[in-house]
């Protein structure tokens, strides 16, 4: 068997559906076993769930070996960061650290094999990609959002410092009580207790809320969707370009091209 043929069937046994579904069986696996060591368990079922572990472990090394072989072009394989970041996920894990100083960082690599489902799964990955992508604009919501907590705050220490210290005592605590208004825990247990000194201190509050509870948070989740929606249908159009499917979009764009050189031999 020569090699394109081998790698060849690399990538069917990749692509099957059954190996993706039984990779994502060992990830939740995995997971679970990882809940499963926080609890008071026996000591023969601990060992068992180690060389669990380990078998788990190699079952991940073989699913990237085949995704490496099942690549045409080996040398794109580790230009993907989900491959650079499997790869050495699994192969921080082979390394036998757990009795010694670095236990701890062995436990926390196999916790984030978890993560593993997002690089598995294309919907996730998509949803993850769209949501770093949507960074740059969500950023100057947060930095809007920043300053409305900032003035708030500096509002809160100036008029109710002496009503609660615990609450309002600098302007950093004030972020904080303000964040827990703005999530709805017991807020109107703060603003009742303010009320008492300043009767009208309910707008301070209805107006806060209104601006970061309702007004912010919607932003952010329009900017994500927006993106999200971006990212969908460029994914469609690659996919349509890969299949040789002609768009309403390609078909608009070959008139635009055909009226303009008409005109110019015009």
């Amino acid at each position: 068997m020569n090699t394109s043929a081998i790698q060849k069937r690399f990538l069917e046994i990749r692509s099957h559906k059954g190996f993706e579904l039984f990779v994502v069986s060992i990830i939740i696996f995995s997971a679970l076993m990882i809940g499963a060591k926080t609890y008071q368990i026996p000591e023969a079922l601990l060992s068992a769930m180690v060389w669990l572990d380990w078998a788990i472990t190699f079952i991940f090394l073989t699913e990237i070996v085949i995704r490496f072989l099942g690549e045409e072009h080996k040398s794109r394989f580790f230009k993907s960061g989900w491959n650079v970041f499997d790869t050495l996920i699994v192969v921080v894990s082979l390394i036998p650290i757990d009795n010694s100083d670095l236990a701890l960082i062995g436990r926390l690599i196999r916790i984030f094999r978890v993560l593993r489902m997002i690089s598995i799964i294309p919907e996730l990955r998509l949803l993850l990609n769209s949501l770093i992508k949507a960074m740059p604009q969500l950023g100057y919501v947060v930095l809007l959002m920043f300053i409305i907590f900032y003035i708030y705050a500096a509002i809160g220490t100036t008029f109710f410092a002496q009503i609660n210290t615990v609450l309002w005592g600098d302007i950093a605590i004030s972020m904080l009580t303000l964040f827990r208004v703005m999530t709805f825990e017991d807020w109107t247990d703060v603003m009742y207790e303010t009320m008492e000194v300043y009767s009208f201190s309910w707008i301070y509050f209805i107006t806060f809320i209104f601006f970061t509870a309702f007004a912010f948070l919607n932003m952010v989740i329009g900017i994500v969707v927006s993106v999200l929606e971006d990212e969908n249908q460029r994914l469609k159009d690659e996919q349509n370009q890969a299949l040789g499917v002609v768009t309403i979009e390609d078909l608009h764009a070959e008139i635009s091209e055909l009226k303009k050189l008409v005109q110019e031999k015009l």
